[in-house]
């Protein structure tokens, strides 16, 4: 394998390169009269007011009842594990993992935290904050769809690309990108957990919006199973695809003789057959009795 790929998903130091152990200011003092071009791979003691949020966050929804509980630990213990951010000028820090912590450490009052200082640009700190959260697994499937988004059209990745750093298969990654194209009503039930991946991919090969969401109602009323979902399209496709055959000449020519002797049959109330030859046809019209025959050539004679 070449030495020099990153590959996100075999550990961070794959990508941001091994550091050395880090040293530890604690004092405000010496936090300013440090040379910016060295905060980095340190542990500071970074006021909280002092740390923006990260922009390229991939997650979006935080339980307010855990993130409490947090701060009540944080608040009793303090933050035991530094959140990680890069320096980006006149003592202010943008955060690119631990979004969490410090979201209860401002619930919980903290003044100042311990934060690791990273040197990353744009693509590193997008990569990382989504990998923390995947292997964490507090993303859900479309925050991870999201991430893989950013990915793409932010740091200008392929799929491949995009596959390489996160340590995924493309296949996983175009999949979980397939999730966006799910209208909003059935992104949030994904989000939520009503239903899953594998129904939502079931549902991506249903045309319909307006059908996508009546079967969404039918897998969380019935408790439908992946397996059930992927038979009841497949079913709904072989209709389609029955009812919008586009029929040869002859089958076309078949169809026109069938309903032709359909309204014959009608007409004389018998038996009523029509059949092609090399050169024209035939029509047989079946009688049962001398009288059913009068009926017949009474009913072909023209009227008076």
């Amino acid at each position: 394998m070449n030495q020099g790929k990153k590959v996100l998903g075999r550990g961070l130091g794959a990508y941001f390169g091994d550091a050395p152990t880090p040293p530890v200011a604690t004092s405000p003092d010496e936090i300013r009269l440090m040379d910016p071009t060295v905060r980095v791979n340190v542990v500071l003691m970074v006021p909280v007011r002092n740390i923006r949020p990260n922009p390229h966050q991939p997650r979006k929804e935080f339980d307010e009842l855990r993130l409490q509980e947090l701060a009540d630990s944080i608040r009793q213990h303090g933050l035991i594990q530094p959140v990680t951010v890069r320096y980006v000028g006149e003592d202010r820090y943008e955060l690119i993992s631990g979004e969490r912590r410090l979201r209860a450490s401002r619930m919980a009052g903290i003044d100042s935290i311990p934060a690791y200082i990273r040197e990353a640009d744009d693509e590193q700190s997008i990569t990382f904050a989504l990998i923390e959260n995947v292997q964490r697994e507090q993303l859900n499937p479309i925050e991870v769809a999201y991430g893989y988004q950013r990915l793409l059209e932010e740091c200008a990745l392929t799929q491949e690309e995009v596959a390489d750093r996160v340590g995924k298969n493309r296949t996983t990654v175009t999949n979980m990108l397939r999730l966006l194209q799910l209208p909003p009503v059935l992104q949030q039930a994904l989000k939520s957990g009503r239903i899953s991946i594998g129904h939502a991919r079931a549902l991506i090969t249903v045309e319909s919006e307006r059908l996508q969401e009546d079967l969404m109602a039918k897998i969380i009323e019935g408790d439908w199973s992946v397996r059930q979902v992927e038979d009841h399209v497949r079913g709904l496709t072989a209709r389609k695809a029955a009812k919008n055959k586009v029929l040869s000449k002859k089958e076309q020519q078949d169809l026109e003789l069938i309903q032709l002797s359909n309204r014959i049959r009608q007409r004389l109330s018998t038996k009523v057959s029509i059949r092609r030859k090399q050169q024209g046809g035939e029509i047989r019209i079946e009688y049962y009795s001398n009288d059913d025959l009068d009926r017949i050539l009474a009913l072909l004679e023209p009227s008076a």
